[in-house]
């Protein structure tokens, strides 16, 4: 009875969802949990046990956060759910420099408007879509009520970063650099992220958390890297509508623009603070 009872549920969903989302005024909200492992690197291998779980929970905040998508026919606005966070308690200015920000995705125009704050400075990223080339395959799962499909695609991983830095990418870029002054041509090293996804066309629309984007249905699953978002629940036409817009505030710049500005800036931070160690000693 129950298997009936599931089969005749889903044929519901599949019948009146199509029309649900054609409506002129369609709305949704997809609520997405984030999580990620953290990698100590050869710093871990001399950590006890007791060590390593002791920093998990002092960045607890950073690795574990809650999203919301909300979502019409062609564009959708993704954030982190700040209540979560103001529950939580949880403070993490210096981490808030680096983790993206309130974003913003048009897939008719294949546009991408993401608010960046750095130390108190606004920006707008204004940019084109990631290219995701999408390989569909047959494997399926289901993910509360909607049954998805897996999707992968590979990507350079500094194009799913670029609102991170990291010193090691800085020092490659400068050691590329003296090799182009000191005339060798080797090519750079590309690091790939491998993404796998899961959608479902239950919800015929290609959106999805963070970038991703471009499935033939809703994406409710993504694994990349030391990272796992899931879709934990998902309302269609909520009583109260959110606006959908396009922010307009910041200094627009591209996302390598940006990642530019943010290596100057840490990299100016690094040489003062050498100074001031100079003067000290």
């Amino acid at each position: 009875m129950q298997f009936l009872l599931r089969k005749f549920s889903l044929l519901i969903v599949f019948v009146l969802l199509p029309n649900l989302i054609s409506a002129q005024d369609f709305q949704g909200k997809a609520y997405y949990f984030s999580k990620s492992t953290m990698e100590l690197g050869r710093w871990g291998a001399t950590m006890s046990e007791a060590q390593k779980k002791q920093i998990q929970e002092r960045l607890k905040n950073r690795l574990e956060k809650t999203y919301i998508l909300t979502f019409n026919k062609e564009e959708s606005v993704f954030k982190e759910d700040e209540k979560i966070d103001a529950i939580s308690g949880a403070t993490d200015s210096w981490g808030k420099n680096f983790t993206p920000g309130e974003q913003y995705k048009n897939i008719k125009s294949k546009t991408l408007l993401q608010k960046q704050e750095f130390y108190g400075k606004q920006f707008l990223i204004k940019d084109d879509l990631l290219s995701l080339d999408w390989k569909i395959g047959k494997e399926t799962k289901q993910i509360g009520q909607y049954m998805c499909f897996k999707a992968t695609a590979s990507i350079p991983t500094s194009d799913l970063t670029w609102y991170d830095f990291s010193w090691s990418s800085l020092r490659k870029k400068e050691e590329q650099k003296t090799d182009s002054i000191n005339g060798v041509a080797a090519a750079p090293e590309v690091e790939m992220s491998e993404i796998v996804a899961w959608y479902s066309p239950q919800i015929p629309l290609s959106q999805g958390p963070l970038e991703y984007w471009g499935l033939p249905g809703l994406i409710l699953e993504v694994n990349v890297g030391n990272t796992t978002i899931l879709c934990s629940k998902i309302v269609m036409n909520p009583g109260e509508k959110s606006k959908i817009e396009a922010p307009d505030k910041g200094k627009e710049v591209t996302k390598k623009e940006y990642q530019e500005t943010i290596a100057a800036k840490m990299q100016e931070m690094r040489d003062n603070r050498g100074r001031q160690m100079s003067r000290s000693n």
